[in-house]
């Protein structure tokens, strides 16, 4: 493993997440981009017009207390420092919402238009943008926040600032359509990585940094 996690106690209830996602098919497009194979300008507008389709009903499906516990335990338990917060697939902004009740979000990206036409401009600034190819400046970025995202591994580390932090939560655990297990995560982040994670809710988070 590239990286080690060191996970602490839960202070948050823990339940097991409905089975769901474990043979979803985004899973082979998940590894795929994982992989850093499979992404191309087709492969962008097909998963932005997936995920358009399923803009309807999104915020409501993804914003209980339980599938969000993992986020806000990152936020309260996971040491991040100050300055410059950029959430990466933000889709409808429900994830946005909470991180914005604890700091100020810089921006929040999203491939799907239709997701972001839902989301609440008064939350953060939201901007359509690939995440294979993110348009910030390298460096930039000191806290970096995916929920349930796929992994562009270089594309992140390229953003992400000496001594930022990578924030991966994984909403339903390994029930999430969207998943890489832990040790996978730290994995594919290139050069070696520190992490600290723990289980809330129906998921789980890491915080991740450099060395």
């Amino acid at each position: 493993m590239a990286g080690s996690i060191t996970w602490i106690e839960p202070v948050r209830a823990v339940v097991e997440p409905a089975r769901f996602g474990s043979d979803h098919p985004m899973r082979t497009v998940t590894r795929q981009i994982g992989s850093g194979e499979g992404w191309s300008p087709e492969r962008a507008s097909f998963v932005a017009g997936v995920f358009d389709e399923l803009s309807v009903d999104w915020h409501c499906d993804h914003s209980s207390d339980l599938r969000l516990a993992p986020l806000e335990d990152a936020l309260d338990r996971g040491d991040l420092p100050p300055g410059r917060l950029v959430e990466i697939g933000c889709g409808t902004g429900a994830a946005t919402e909470r991180i914005a009740a604890r700091r100020p979000v810089a921006a929040a990206l999203d491939l799907s238009p239709r997701m972001l036409a839902i989301a609440d401009p008064a939350v953060a600034p939201f901007v359509r943008a690939d995440a294979g190819s993110l348009p910030l400046a390298s460096g930039s970025v000191d806290v970096m926040v995916l929920v349930n995202m796929f992994m562009f591994a270089a594309s992140y580390d390229r953003v992400l600032a000496p001594g930022g932090r990578f924030v991966w939560i994984s909403t339903m655990g390994d029930e999430t359509p969207i998943y890489f297990p832990p040790d996978e995560v730290m994995d594919l982040l290139p050069g070696r990585w520190t992490a600290t994670g723990s289980y809330a809710g129906t998921g789980f988070w890491l915080v991740a940094h450099r060395g």
